[in-house]
């Protein structure tokens, strides 16, 4: 199938979408009334369904419990976004499903929405992709996993892409190759226990088991994000002798090395070829006046 850009309409669905997204629903009926392709209605939770393109898959519990409650005690201020699809005889969710989730927590029986007359599958998915990233909705795997769904199954191309979601092409690259990264670290950034900033620093690393320990290295301690691409960067500049090991280095020695540089101002290596039980810790100096500061942290360090 030959590559298409978005549809010729759908800059101007966006525009009409986020314009009504934002409004009460009383300010919302005023906006549509002349426009012959949305409408605003109360319509039963029952007959309302997910979007089938919804690029978040992380709503947290609590925060929907909140704004239950909220919409329990004043109702619910904004409008969901919908669209009608006669083969399920159901309403489709285009924009809101965490309010849509929230009022059913709430016992409501109906809720009120923006009905879009007709919506093809690629705006839908695209309206559902864009709004999240706009209100900054998603993780940063979530919003990878949907620049890749709205690329793979429409065959959009990136700069079209970024045209659409207001971000460079450089930035949806960036994006997309988190996917490149083990299951367990895309997890860690999902749940929100590693940054986006971690993550690039850890794509610097070759893929594989040396990747994931240089990860739970960076968990574990805590690292802030300078400190894992400081890490990342001397993991890939090391010396040859990482390569002749073929790069079964353990990212423990590094950071000691690291560590230890930081405490002595100077260049530090631990030699332990493939055995990590025994080697050599090789402290690098220049001059005796640097020796005998050396030797000062060192004794400062101690006592």
């Amino acid at each position: 199938m030959a590559r298409q850009a978005l549809g010729k309409g759908l800059d101007a669905l966006i525009k009409q979408t986020q314009e009504v997204t934002n409004l009460t629903t009383e300010q919302a009926a005023q906006a549509v009334q002349d426009n012959p392709n949305m409408s605003v209605q109360k319509i039963a939770v029952d007959k309302i369904v997910p979007n089938r393109f919804q690029p978040r898959r992380v709503f947290d519990e609590e925060k929907l419990k909140e704004l239950a409650a909220s919409i329990k005690e004043h109702g619910l201020t904004q409008p969901i976004v919908v669209v009608y699809d006669a083969s399920l005889d159901k309403y489709e969710i285009v924009v809101g499903e965490r309010r849509f989730r929230a009022t059913k927590m709430a016992g409501l029986d109906s809720i009120d929405a923006i009905v879009h007359k007709h919506l093809d599958d690629q705006q839908l998915c695209a309206l559902a992709l864009i709004e999240n990233i706009q209100r900054e909705d998603l993780n940063p795997i979530e919003t990878a996993l949907g620049y890749r769904n709205l690329m793979n199954k429409f065959f959009i191309k990136q700069v079209d892409l970024a045209s659409y979601c207001g971000k460079s092409k450089g930035s949806i690259s960036n994006t997309l190759r988190l996917l490149d990264l083990e299951p367990e670290i895309q997890q860690s950034l999902q749940d929100g226990t590693l940054t986006e900033g971690h993550a690039r620093a850890l794509l610097m690393i070759p893929a594989g088991a040396f990747r994931v320990d240089v990860f739970k290295r960076m968990v574990r301690t805590k690292m802030s994000v300078r400190q894992a691409e400081q890490l990342a960067t001397r993991l890939v500049e090391a010396p040859k002798r990482v390569k002749k090991q073929d790069n079964k280095m353990f990212p423990d020695i590094f950071y000691f090395e690291q560590q230890m540089q930081e405490v002595l101002g100077t260049k530090v290596e631990v030699l332990c070829g493939r055995n990590p039980k025994k080697g050599r810790l090789v402290i690098h100096y220049h001059s005796l006046e640097e020796l005998d500061n050396i030797a000062s942290r060192l004794k400062n360090k101690i006592l």
